[in-house]
């Protein structure tokens, strides 16, 4: 439990310059708290080996700036959140990275930071086909029960928000390279009040923070270790996207990449990643769900640690979709248009099924009953 003198101590830590996100959390641990850094002084400063920018911050730290944060936090407690990094909302997943960022500014729900997250990333300036194919995976991904995270820029990134809007129930995370009182790009404005409605707007950095060319390579870090899996829909041979999935395979999650036309260069580097084995060709939204299910299958375990995946109770309409599955291996084309199913719903049931250990997924788009 974080105190209120804590957490202002913490956000005048924070805003210290120099002191940066590992010296941050080694500080504050070593003296037990952010309170006791600040009232150690000089002496004690030096002894822990601060640099002298650090030590001349200590003295004159931030406190209007401070002081405006928390009121923003205060203004509205329901939607306004500061998260540190050892809080039972942190995102467990991001939690895991090396170079974690210790507080996060959340606008929105904290809760949909807990669900199982798939990253759509791409080019700002794709194809028409590119941001339909992103707000279609988008979509079947966020019908399936995974939240889509995104960055909130143009192109693929506000093509996959809307498509995850899109669904029913759909949840979105907009991680950004601003403060979350800001808008960037300004034309996603509309996207961005939609997003706070079944999601949330996230970043690292302080409120009233403007977009720095800097601020998006560190802050696609994020994206990639709040997420099981990134998925590149399109995007040029030297990109941000490329970053995105080189921190992503770093941090030991899932690549996908959707190949395209040879003659498209925003396809360059899509291509690239699955020639060099770095990423999973993916034509469809089973593709994903499938290479994600064992982490899937974890989720819904830690939500019900009282049942075990194969006493997970089935939906009635995953039920009929069981009954109509063999045991030996069918095209799943066949029984989508056996079933008179859509293609989404399809995928959305086949998941449930293959997390509670019902049914076995082929090479082939082949699917078979277990159990």
């Amino acid at each position: 439990m974080v105190t209120m003198a804590e957490n202002r101590a913490r956000l005048a830590l924070h805003l210290c310059p120099g002191l940066g996100r590992k010296g941050f959390i080694e500080l504050v641990q070593r003296a037990g708290s952010a309170e006791a850094v600040i009232a150690s002084g000089k002496t004690q400063w030096q002894a822990w080996g601060l640099t002298s920018q650090v030590q001349q911050g200590l003295q004159n730290l931030l406190w209007q700036q401070v002081d405006l944060q928390l009121e923003w936090q205060a203004r509205q407690p329901d939607q306004h959140h500061l998260l540190w990094w050892d809080m039972a909302d942190y995102p467990k997943q991001l939690a895991h990275i090396d170079d974690l960022p210790p507080l996060l500014w959340v606008r929105g729900s904290l809760s949909v930071l807990a669900e199982p997250q798939v990253a759509i990333v791409g080019s700002r300036n794709a194809t028409t086909g590119g941001n339909k194919i992103a707000f279609d995976f988008a979509q079947g991904l966020a019908t399936s029960g995974v939240a889509i995270t995104s960055g909130l820029a143009g192109g693929i990134d506000a093509a996959a928000h809307a498509g995850a809007l899109a669904a029913e129930g759909g949840q979105t995370i907009a991680v950004v390279g601003t403060g979350v009182d800001l808008v960037y790009p300004a034309r996603n404005k509309s996207l961005a009040e939609a997003i706070l409605n079944n999601g949330a707007i996230v970043s690292e950095f302080p409120l009233g923070s403007r977009a720095n060319t800097w601020h998006f390579p560190q802050r696609n870090r994020i994206i990639s270790g709040i997420a099981l899996g990134v998925l590149v829909v399109e995007a040029a041979d030297a990109s941000g996207s490329l970053i995105t999935a080189r921190l992503a395979l770093e941090q030991g999650r899932e690549v996908f990449a959707i190949p395209g036309s040879i003659h498209n260069p925003l396809s360059k580097g899509c291509h690239s990643l699955i020639k060099k084995g770095q990423a999973k060709l993916t034509e469809t939204v089973q593709d994903v769900l499938t290479e994600l299910a064992p982490q899937l299958r974890t989720y819904l375990q830690a939500e019900s640690p009282c049942n075990s995946a194969a006493s997970v109770v089935l939906s009635e309409a995953a039920a009929k979709l069981l009954a109509q599955i063999p045991y030996d291996p069918i095209h799943a084309d066949s029984l989508i248009q056996q079933l008179q199913i859509h293609a989404a719903d399809f995928a959305s049931l086949l998941m449930e099924l293959e997390i509670s250990d019902s049914v076995e997924i082929y090479g082939g788009n082949k699917v078979a009953r277990i159990r």
